[in-house]
């Protein structure tokens, strides 16, 4: 058993949550719709119910097998759904000129001739509000067309939900609607209010990471900003404000729990869940901050963006597919093939949170623990040859966060007792790079057969989100003991490397207090390189046995009876309806003159403790 430092506190996890194409992330209901045919009747059935009321089926009680197929037809990747892959509207350049040498002409109304008419129109005014032009040189014009998106594929929320209708969502992007259900549902499955964890510190012992890798792109968002003067629409007063990738952060703070702690947006493309991950463990870990909440949220399923990563190649299109295949048809489901012979990589939606607290707060009052945060390790690739490609970054992380796991676990555990979530793309780039790191440093540290799971092949790339998806994964095995297994492939690729990896194409079954260590790898664009060692709650509560004694521990575990019960209380009433997220636009707002100041405390109406102001100097020995 390891041991803290003397005077490090340990980030611990008492919360998670949020949503994505498996269901509700809380009470692990989207890990076990990743193994579900691996789970028992009854653990199947709570499964199956909680999606049914997610989805909105209108008789939840009496499951038809049918009513099941639908329920797995209608989550994880799939057809797309959230737009029409065969009516994709486009605008084509249309280049026109009078037939046979003649001038060209056409009839319009006033109010549709442009500001600035070009000189070489000829206007007549014909009547009626009407005009006709006479162009003397070529139009160019644009022309709508629907046109047939070459990539079907895509990770959505299950079908009919909806998060827009939960709320007073005012039109904002996706992206921040699946925040406030995000963030609502991970401070719930606490088991504390917002009240209460307000009540636990000081205002600036609070803090919110979070944010959005590519910003709000749908149209409430840089969609509507950028497209609505070319489309003969008007940008909004909205469209700025809501589109800035650190708004799901903003929105948490300003609405769900009216915070007025630390917060920012650290933004690491494909990494940035690990990247806000390794800010609050640095903070609680210095005494920083107390409770940190880390998450983040992206809605890229658009046209435009699908567009984009597949002019770069990026993506698995159909036909590529379908030649995987050997196929006429293609397979939405298999989309993405971690580490086997395969096409490009699957975009997908999620919003997924973490409440991390330091662990004396947490025995303070009987939080859970769904385990902690060992280390995180992010490292840049140096040079590059190109922006998208990797580099050398990510063997840093990966083998500091190996080394790490074998200080804190010793060396014969980090060996037997670990286990790797990879980035698992899907792609023919990743499947060689990554395997190739994991590879290499599983073998320089005596790691025979790692166990390697890649649960993008479910779910999909959320790009932001994606690493909280991988310890969602982790902590749902931690609580059920199965490992999802890469069900999506039939064969490992000829250049994967795999001489010390386990890579499983079926779920595999582990014993939690066994495996108290795992690892989250995630490779971003850019040269964002990022891998997270989390520690089991089996572990996590063994060391924090050891550092506080066994009868604090016992005082812990009857407090944590009460708090697990306000969690159950709302897991099972989460998905039925009865439970709106959390959204207090207006209320509770406090103004500068509300505020209790002298020049040792501020007191802030609705926090029952002080900022403190007795700081101490930084500096003192060279003052």
């Amino acid at each position: 058993m390891s041991t803290l430092g003397k005077t490090t506190p340990l980030p611990v996890i008492v919360g998670c949550g949020g949503i994505n194409p498996a269901g509700r992330i809380s009470g692990h209901h989207a890990y076990r719709r990743l193994v579900l045919d691996a789970l028992p009747e009854a653990a199947q059935q709570r499964t199956y119910k909680s999606l049914a009321e997610l989805m909105g089926f209108a008789d939840t009680a009496a499951l038809t097998d049918s009513d099941k197929a639908q329920i797995r037809d209608h989550t994880l990747i799939r057809r797309i759904e959230n737009f029409d892959p065969e009516s994709v509207l486009w605008q084509s350049a249309l280049k026109m000129t009078g037939a046979e040498g003649q001038t060209l002409s056409f009839v319009t109304g006033k109010r549709q001739l442009p500001n600035r008419v070009p000189e070489d129109w000829a206007v007549t005014d014909i009547g009626d509000n009407q005009v006709k032009v006479v162009c003397n040189a070529p139009l160019n014009a644009l022309l709508p067309e629907l046109r047939t998106s070459k990539v079907t594929s895509a990770g959505q929320l299950p079908t009919g939900f909806d998060p827009a209708a939960l709320y007073a969502s005012r039109n904002h992007p996706r992206g921040l609607q699946m925040a406030v259900y995000g963030a609502s549902d991970t401070l719930r499955s606490t088991g504390f209010s917002v009240e209460q964890l307000k009540s636990m510190v000081a205002p600036d012992q609070f803090a919110v990471y979070s944010g959005s890798a590519m910003g709000q792109l749908d149209a409430d968002g840089y969609s509507g900003l950028l497209q609505n003067p070319v489309i003969g629409k008007r940008p909004s007063s909205k469209h700025v404000a809501l589109g800035l990738p650190e708004m799901p952060g903003d929105f948490v703070n300003a609405y769900v729990l009216g915070s007025v702690g630390e917060t920012a947006g650290i933004i690491g493309a494909c990494a940035t869940f690990l990247y806000n991950v390794k800010r609050g463990m640095d903070d609680i870990r210095r005494g920083d901050k107390r409770i940190v909440i880390v998450g983040n949220s992206e809605a890229p399923i658009q046209p435009h963006v699908i567009e984009g990563y597949r002019v770069m190649g990026a993506l698995a299109e159909d036909e590529e597919l379908m030649k995987l295949d050997n196929s006429d048809h293609c397979d939405n489901r298999r989309a993405c093939r971690p580490f086997s012979s395969n096409a490009g990589f699957t975009v997908a939606e999620a919003s997924v949170w973490i409440v991390l607290m330091d662990d004396e707060l947490a025995m303070q009052h009987g939080a859970q623990v769904m385990g902690s945060v060992g280390d995180v390790f992010v490292n840049a690739d140096g040079y590059k040859k190109s922006i998208p490609g990797p580099g050398i970054g990510n063997y840093l992380t990966v083998a500091k966060a190996v080394a790490s796991a074998r200080a804190i676990l010793g060396e014969e555990l980090v060996r037997t007792g670990t286990y790797m979530q990879a980035h698992g793309t899907g792609t023919p780039q990743n499947r060689v790079t990554e395997s190739h790191i994991l590879n290499e440093v599983a073998q320089q540290f005596g790691l025979e057969q790692w166990l390697v799971g890649a649960v993008k092949c479910y779910v999909g790339h959320s790009m932001a989100p994606a690493g909280g998806e991988q310890l969602a994964a982790i902590l749902g095995a931690w609580r059920d003991g199965w490992v999802p297994g890469i069900t999506t492939i039939d064969h490992i690729a000829d250049d994967v490397h795999q001489d010390a990896l386990h890579l499983p194409m079926q779920h595999v079954e582990i014993d939690p207090a066994a495996k108290p260590g795992a690892f989250v790898n995630s490779k971003g664009f850019g040269g964002n390189n990022a891998t997270g060692l989390f520690l089991s709650p089996q572990h996590t509560l063994g060391m924090l046995q050891k550092r506080w004694g066994k009868d604090r521990f016992l005082e812990l575990q009857r407090k944590q009876e009460a708090v697990a019960a306000r969690a159950q209380d709302y897991d099972d009433n989460a998905d039925n309806g009865s439970v709106a997220p959390i959204y207090q636009f207006g209320e509770g707002v406090v103004d500068g003159q509300e505020l209790g100041m002298d020049d040792k405390h501020i007191a802030i109406p609705g926090f029952p403790n002080p900022v403190d102001l007795n700081l101490a100097n930084p500096y003192e020995d060279m003052s």
